[in-house]
C-alpha cells in the first residue's frame, strides 16, 4: 500500500540540492493590493498543472515543490486524480497512463481498450492495476518538446500534494472521467467526499454536470466547485448538451458551481491565422450571474497568437489586466510567469518609471515584429521604449550607405526570386557558401528588392508574424539619422561597421568616410542630447574612428569566451569603452541548462568597459531551461544576476517593460518569482545517471585575437558594367526578364532562400 513517505524518500536528495541553490522563498506579499476586476476584486489566482509540469514530469513532487517555491503564495497545486483498481486517487495527466510513465517498461503488451466519453481508446489504464501494481512505476515527460532529464519520478497520491502544499491553502483536483470510473466499479465521488475529510481541498473542477451535483453539498465550505467546459462542440456526458449549449445557460451552472473553467479561446478566440479576434462577452456575462471564470491552456512554450509577439507575459497580461475585466485565476504549466504577471506588470500604467537604468539597445530595430532594419522595425523600437537605435551599416555598388542586417542581401531580401539571382558569387572572406552582397547592386537596384522578416527558428515552426514578412522600406544612413534625431526618448544611436577592409581592398568603397560623413551632415559630429556609439568587431575599424572622432566605441567579441586576458583588457580599452559579448560568455550552456557563471562581466566591469549582451529573443527556443520559457525572466537574470549594463533585443517592447516593473530594487523583499536564476542549480539536480558529460571548458579572450592589421586605404577600381536588370540612371527594375541560362544559375540561390523564409 502506498504512503506518503515512502513515495518522498527517493527524492529528498534532490529537492535538498535544488532548495539550497535557489534563492529563499519570500512569501509575504506586499500591503498595497491594486482593485482588480475580478468577480470578488481579489486578484487573480495562480493555479500550477500538475505543479511546475513546464520544466519537470506532470504531478510529481519536484515539480508540485518547485511551483510553491518559484510562485505567488496563495499558488494552488493542480491534481487530475486517476483512480487505480483499489480505489487509490493518483495525480496523473490523462486518464491514459501510458504517456506520462514508464508502465510499459513493468507490463509490456498489457495494453487495453476502452470506451472514453464515447471515443475508444487504447493504451494503459490506472483501473487495471492496484496501488501495489503501480508502486514502482515511475513519471516521465509526456510532452516530448520539454526536456526528459527529470524522468523516473515517483508518482504522487492527493494526500502526498496536500502535505506538499501546506502552509499553502490548499489544493485544486480535477475530475476529469467521473462516468468512466463509475464504469469500471470505482466511485469518483466516494474518493472526493473521503479525501475532503482529510485534507482541505479549495477547489474541484469536473466537465461533468452529474459528478459535481452529486457532491454539492456534502462538501465542507472551504471547497469551491468548478465547472469545466471543454471544446463547444463536444458532448457533455450526463445532459447529453454541447458545451457551447450550456455556455447559454450560465443561471443552470451556478445552481451547482461557483465558478467555471475554459479553455482560453473561450475569451479571446484566435483565428485560423493564429491572430486575436476581439473578446468575447463570457468573462461579463459569468460575474453577472455570479460565477468566477478560470482560463486553462497556459503554457510558455505554447505557440500562442502571433499578436503577443512571442511573449507569454503579454498573453497573461491580455487576461488579467486589460481594463474591461480580469478572468479569477489562470490554469499554467510555468506559474511562475503568471504570478510575476499578477504582482508584478499588472497595472502599471503607461507612465511607470525605470526601477532599473539598463540600456535597452536594439537588435536591428524591432526586428522580432518587423523585417530587419526597415522604416517600419525602427520606429516600432521607438515606441516600444529603446534607448539606442542600431543601424548595421551597408554600402550599395554606387557607395551609398544603408542601413541592413547582413551584408548578404539574400537573408533579408527576396533578391534570390529577382533579376538579380544572377549575381550570387562567392566570397570566403565575408562568408561561406553564395550571397547576393549589397556592393553589387545600386541603392535604386536594392530600393526595388522585398524586405523579408528574419525567421531564426522557422525550422521549428516558429514563424515571426506573417503579415509583416514582407513590410516596410529600406533606409539610407542618412534617413536612419535624421529619423532618430528628431526622438527625444532616444539616448542615442549605435552604428555598425564590419567589412571595411574588404571593401576597402576588394570593392573601392570607403565605408567608414562614409559613415563619418553622414553623421557630420546629420548633425552628430556636434555635442548634443544623443550620443553616437560606433561597433565593430574590428579593432582596426574602431582605431580608425578614435583617430578622426571622439565618439563611443564598442568592440564586439564575435566568439564565446569564459573570461579576458589582462593584456587583452588592456588592449581593448584603448580604442573602446565599452564590450559586445553574447549570452553564453556570461552563462555558459550544456544541453540548454546553464551550468555556471563565468568571469567574463566581472572582468570586464572591474576595468571599467561597459557590457552589453545579445541577442534577446521572445520565442522560448532562444533560452535555457533555467529561464522556463520567459523572455522576461532571462532579462531579469543577466541584468540582476549578472548586471550587465545594456540588453540588446530585436523585441524591444519587452525589455522595456521588464525595467518598469514593481518588484525590482526590493532587496530581500523580492519575491521568487523576480529573482535571477541560479545558474547550475537546475543542471546538477539531473539525476546522475541522466547528466551529460561535461563540456570542454571554454577558453578566455586574448589579446592575439583582438590585435589586427591597419586598414588598407581605399582602392582605386575601375566601375564594372551595371547588373542585369538595372535602368542607367533610374530605378532598377526588378521585374526585367531572365534567360533560360541565368535562371538555371540561380536555382540553388533561390533553394537556399527559400529555407531561411
Amino acid at each position: 500500500m502506498w504512503s506518503s513517505s515512502s513515495l518522498q524518500q527517493p527524492l529528498l536528495l534532490q529537492l535538498l540540492v535544488v532548495q539550497s541553490l535557489l534563492v529563499a522563498v519570500v512569501l509575504a506579499q506586499r500591503s498595497t493590493t491594486p482593485a482588480w476586476n475580478t468577480l470578488t476584486g481579489n486578484r487573480p489566482l495562480v493555479v500550477a498543472r500538475g505543479g511546475f509540469s513546464g520544466l519537470f514530469p506532470d504531478s510529481t513532487s519536484l515539480a508540485y515543490q518547485f511551483a510553491l517555491s518559484t510562485s505567488v503564495s496563495d499558488v494552488l497545486l493542480w491534481c487530475d486524480v486517476q483512480l487505480t483498481k483499489d480505489g487509490f486517487g493518483l495525480c496523473l495527466a490523462d486518464v491514459k497512463i501510458d504517456n506520462d510513465t514508464d508502465i510499459a517498461n513493468f507490463y509490456p503488451n498489457k495494453s487495453t481498450t476502452y470506451s472514453v466519453n464515447g471515443v475508444r481508446s487504447t493504451g494503459y489504464f490506472s483501473v487495471d492495476y492496484t496501488s501495489d501494481q503501480l508502486v514502482n512505476v515511475s513519471v516521465v515527460q509526456g510532452i516530448y518538446s520539454r526536456t526528459n532529464l527529470y524522468d523516473g519520478l515517483p508518482m504522487q497520491t492527493v494526500d502526498d500534494i496536500a502535505a506538499i502544499s501546506k502552509p499553502q491553502p490548499g489544493i485544486w483536483l480535477n475530475i476529469q472521467h467521473d462516468a468512466f470510473f463509475s464504469q469500471h466499479k470505482l466511485s469518483m465521488r466516494s474518493f472526493v467526499l473521503a479525501a475532503s475529510k482529510r485534507v482541505v481541498i479549495s477547489y474541484i473542477s469536473s466537465p461533468e454536470v452529474g459528478f459535481l451535483r452529486s457532491i454539492t453539498s456534502r462538501l465542507p465550505k472551504v471547497t469551491k466547485l468548478v465547472f469545466r467546459f471543454m471544446g463547444q462542440d463536444v458532448v457533455e456526458p450526463s445532459t447529453n448538451q454541447t458545451y457551447g449549449s450550456l455556455l447559454k445557460n450560465l443561471t443552470f451552472i451556478k445552481t451547482f458551481a461557483s465558478g467555471i473553467l475554459v479553455p482560453k479561446g473561450y475569451i479571446w478566440p484566435v483565428d485560423s491565422g493564429l491572430y486575436l479576434q476581439p473578446h468575447t462577452s463570457l468573462v461579463s456575462d459569468a460575474h453577472k450571474a455570479g460565477l468566477e471564470v478560470f482560463a486553462s491552456d497556459f503554457a510558455n512554450d505554447n505557440l500562442i497568437s502571433y499578436n503577443y509577439s512571442y511573449d507569454p507575459l503579454a498573453e497573461y497580461l491580455q487576461f488579467i489586466d486589460n481594463g474591461d475585466f480580469s478572468v479569477d485565476g489562470v490554469l499554467s504549466d510555468f506559474p511562475i510567469t503568471p504570478s510575476e504577471a499578477v504582482d508584478c506588470f499588472a497595472h502599471l500604467g503607461t507612465n511607470a518609471t525605470k526601477k532599473v537604468n539598463t540600456l535597452v539597445i536594439s537588435k536591428y530595430g524591432a526586428s522580432g515584429d518587423y523585417p530587419a532594419c526597415t522604416d517600419l522595425a525602427y520606429t516600432k523600437a521607438i515606441s516600444d521604449g529603446v534607448d539606442i537605435l542600431d543601424c548595421p551599416v551597408q554600402l550599395s555598388k554606387d557607395g551609398v550607405p544603408f542601413c541592413l542586417s547582413s551584408i548578404d542581401l539574400i537573408e533579408t531580401t527576396n533578391a534570390a526570386q529577382s533579376t538579380f539571382s544572377t549575381l550570387a558569387t562567392t566570397i570566403p572572406e565575408i562568408k561561406s557558401g553564395n550571397g547576393i552582397f549589397t556592393f553589387s547592386l545600386t541603392w535604386d537596384n536594392i530600393k526595388s528588392l522585398t524586405p523579408s522578416i528574419l525567421n531564426p527558428y522557422t525550422n521549428y515552426s516558429l514563424k515571426r508574424n506573417p503579415k509583416n514578412r514582407n513590410a516596410g522600406e529600406f533606409v539610407t544612413l542618412s534617413d536612419f539619422l535624421s529619423l532618430a534625431k528628431n526622438q527625444t526618448s532616444l539616448s542615442g544611436v549605435m552604428i555598425i561597421v564590419e567589412n571595411a577592409a574588404y571593401l576597402a581592398k576588394k570593392q573601392g568603397l570607403g565605408v567608414i568616410d562614409s559613415v563619418m560623413n553622414a553623421l557630420s551632415k546629420a548633425g552628430y559630429d556636434k555635442p548634443g542630447p544623443q550620443k553616437v556609439m560606433i561597433r565593430s568587431t574590428s579593432s582596426s575599424v574602431l582605431l580608425k574612428f578614435k583617430e578622426k572622432t571622439n565618439y563611443e566605441l564598442v568592440y564586439e567579441v564575435d566568439e564565446t569566451i569564459s573570461n579576458a586576458d589582462n593584456a587583452a583588457i588592456a588592449d581593448i580599452k584603448s580604442f573602446a569603452s565599452s564590450v559586445v559579448i553574447n549570452k553564453d560568455s556570461v552563462f555558459p550552456q550544456d544541453v540548454l541548462f546553464l551550468t555556471g557563471t563565468t568571469k567574463t562581466v566581472s572582468k570586464l566591469k572591474s576595468s571599467n568597459l561597459s557590457v552589453f549582451v545579445e541577442t534577446f529573443s521572445n520565442e522560448f527556443l532562444s533560452q535555457a531551461w533555467d529561464f522556463f520559457s520567459d523572455a522576461t525572466e532571462e532579462i531579469n537574470s543577466y541584468v540582476t544576476g549578472a548586471e550587465i549594463d545594456g540588453v540588446i533585443t530585436d523585441f524591444p517592447k519587452t525589455a522595456n517593460r521588464y525595467r518598469r516593473n514593481k518588484c525590482l530594487n526590493l532587496g530581500n523583499k523580492t519575491p521568487p518569482y523576480m529573482a535571477p536564476a541560479q545558474p547550475g542549480a537546475l543542471f546538477q539536480a539531473i539525476p546522475p545517471g541522466a547528466a551529460p558529460p561535461a563540456p570542454a571548458p571554454v577558453p578566455p579572450l586574448t589579446v592575439s585575437e583582438v590585435i589586427e592589421p591597419p586598414l588598407p586605404a581605399v582602392s582605386k577600381i575601375s566601375p564594372s558594367p551595371a547588373p542585369a536588370g538595372t535602368k542607367t540612371g533610374g530605378q532598377g527594375n526588378a521585374q526585367s526578364r531572365v534567360t533560360i541560362c541565368a535562371a538555371l544559375l540561380s536555382l540553388p540561390v533561390l533553394l537556399a532562400s527559400l529555407l531561411l523564409i
